[in-house]
């Protein structure tokens, strides 16, 4: 679903004819130093919300109903409160870094996500997973080592910055 008012809003920044979830994708991995200063991009848990502020356009783009996108960025020394998970805007401290990323479904202790996961340029790095579960994701870089318990559901957040690593 787009809103009408923001219908040219993708298609100024080359994002037209793209899913959200490539929207999401291609803008999360982007480097710091291409990144559009005039777009805004909010991860919901059902919506891409894609804006340009001051313009007042604003479109929003339905996510897959059995998907949930959580931008992680651990860390060691510091970090930044976040709900929602800004594409354009925020910046983790662990950025181009390898990270031993696991993630366990907290009903059947199945693994939904284990390996080695290189953080993009703004520190983040992002995972789809099932929707309306609750995990645990642990985390190693550098022989620091974290974990915290997650959700999927409705009224989660999409931005995990409060997995330290000590």
């Amino acid at each position: 679903m787009k809103y009408a008012a923001g219908e040219d809003l993708l298609a100024e920044h080359g994002l037209d004819g793209l899913e959200a979830e490539e929207i999401i994708d291609r803008l999360d991995t982007m480097p710091v130093q291409e990144r559009p200063t005039d777009l805004t991009a909010s991860v919901r848990p059902d919506t891409l919300v894609v804006s340009d502020g001051p313009q007042g356009r604003e479109t929003g783009l339905e996510l897959p109903e059995d998907r949930f996108y959580l931008s992680m960025a651990t860390w060691v020394d510091g970090t930044h409160e976040c709900f929602f998970h800004s594409l354009t805007t925020y910046l983790g401290e662990l950025r181009d870094e390898e990270t031993e990323v696991t993630v366990t479904d907290d009903a059947d202790d199945s693994v939904l996500i284990e390996g080695t996961v290189q953080t993009s340029d703004n520190g983040f790095a992002g995972f789809w997973l099932p929707s309306d579960i609750d995990a645990t994701a642990t985390a190693e870089h550098d022989g620091h080592t974290g974990s915290t318990r997650i959700s999927t559901g409705e009224d989660a957040p999409t931005c995990l910055t409060t997995l330290e690593l000590s």
